[in-house]
């Protein structure tokens, strides 16, 4: 038996979009969560963990799930973020939670634009050491779009893959 959990931490819905998506693409025993619902973690094979990109960075309650991860269990890592893709921004915040899930197998990593919310842009937008990153986000106001949750299948599916079939 191989279970699998989605679990996400979203504020906007953007990473819950990419999320449902993911576990959309699952088949077999599955679970899609809020990490403050995921519970008893050692009793899945395969666990997603997705977040969105919040000051350059892992959330903080995401970060304290990644520690609760047992060791080498098997996951994937998922964001949503508003810099261009690619962008070391995004880059460094999925590096991060690798670092912090260090004690678990890290299959795989996916990151994906998200449409912020103009509350943020705003807020953002006064800062000038942010205006890079502002514009970047601006643009991503279509985001996830469907290409973008195709992609998100093709990486749950790829990792589910990796997860039966890899070396461990």
């Amino acid at each position: 038996m191989h279970k699998t959990l989605v679990a996400y931490y979203s504020r906007t819905g953007n990473t819950k979009k990419v999320a449902e998506a993911i576990f959309s693409a699952l088949e077999g025993d599955k679970e899609l969560k809020p990490i403050e619902e995921a519970l008893r973690l050692d009793a899945y094979g395969l666990i997603f963990v997705g977040f969105p990109v919040q000051s350059h960075s892992v959330p903080y309650k995401v970060e304290e799930f990644l520690k609760t991860i047992p060791a080498k269990k098997k996951i994937a890592l998922f964001c949503t973020h508003g810099a261009l893709p690619g962008h070391r921004l995004s880059r460094e915040a999925i590096e991060h939670a690798v670092v912090l899930a260090a004690r678990a197998k890290v299959l795989g990593t996916f990151a994906v634009r998200g449409r912020l919310s103009m509350q943020a842009l705003d807020a953002f937008a006064k800062s000038p050491e942010h205006l890079e990153w502002t514009e970047m986000a601006a643009s991503g106001d279509t985001h996830p779009d469907a290409t973008d949750l195709a992609e998100a299948r093709v990486f749950a599916r790829q990792m589910r893959t990796l997860s039966l079939h890899g070396s461990d």
